[in-house]
């Protein structure tokens, strides 16, 4: 599937090349970036083959995740003054292909865990809109335990909560938007194998001890001035300054905001 991907991407840029296909512009930029991304390599013993994880139920996958990783991640967040099982926040940027776990340690202090890369995504800058307009959703969301699915196509899966209060308010429509595995997607956010393994056991042992839903930011870009300034006078710059409230207040205050929807806004 991988390498299906690559192909693929290589066949688009000739084509757009060759036949000035614009339209097509904006996702071969992006599918090109994310391929062009290194991953963090980390300590963890390979999955098993993609054919063999197929074959395996969900039981079976998830004993074989935690045989394989769960020894080096607790050796590892302890070193970070962390535990498996603390409170999970994520943050991911689509421009620079960013995708952050924060862990909130003892004594409430939100940590930076670790920074992945987004092995692919589809779309452009801005939000998801409708079904099937391939792009990859940009708000606040959250998963709950109910959201988490072992038995993924896609090595292993969460749903991030697309739509939410604020996608409903704006008629957006679009199912089934997911963090996934196999590097390939149409609207979700893809991550290597090995890395949707770490993210999974992160977020599923952070709801086993109790958080009751794990936030997921989904950003454009890092809200600096001059990132902002260069922003202005594009179609979503407003819905940009509004998800700028929320990332500010963690950048600031350290503190991860509760979001509700207020007249068709973030509040």
């Amino acid at each position: 599937m991988r390498r299906f991907a690559w192909v693929l991407a290589a066949f688009v840029v000739l084509l757009s090349g060759a036949w000035g296909l614009d339209l097509l512009a904006p996702y071969t930029r992006l599918l090109m970036q994310r391929l062009t991304l290194e991953p963090l390599l980390l300590p963890y013993p390979a999955p098993p083959s993609r054919e063999q994880w197929k074959t395996m139920p969900a039981s079976e996958r998830l004993a074989d995740v935690n045989r394989r990783l769960k020894p080096l991640l607790e050796k590892k967040l302890v070193e970070s003054g962390l535990r498996l099982g603390n409170r999970v926040f994520i943050r991911l940027f689509k421009e620079s292909g960013e995708f952050e776990l924060w862990l909130q340690d003892a004594a409430g202090v939100w940590k930076h865990f670790r920074t992945h890369r987004i092995a692919c995504f589809s779309g452009e800058l801005g939000p998801k809109q409708r079904e099937g307009d391939m792009q990859a959703p940009e708000g606040f969301y959250t998963v709950t335990a109910k959201q988490l699915n072992p038995a993924s196509s896609y090595h292993l899966a969460f749903n991030i909560g697309y739509p939410n209060a604020f996608d409903l308010h704006h008629q957006r429509t679009g199912s089934l938007i997911m963090v996934h595995g196999d590097e390939v997607s149409v609207g979700c956010y893809a991550m290597t194998d090995a890395v949707i393994e770490e993210i999974y056991l992160l977020v599923s042992a952070a709801l086993e001890k109790g958080q009751p839903e794990v936030p997921v930011h989904c950003f454009p870009f890092r809200f600096t001035d001059e990132r902002m300034q260069k922003a202005k006078g594009e179609t979503w710059f407003s819905f940009w300054e509004n998800l700028r409230e929320g990332y500010e207040r963690f950048e600031t205050k350290r503190v991860v905001p509760k979001i509700t929807v207020e007249n068709g806004r973030y509040r």
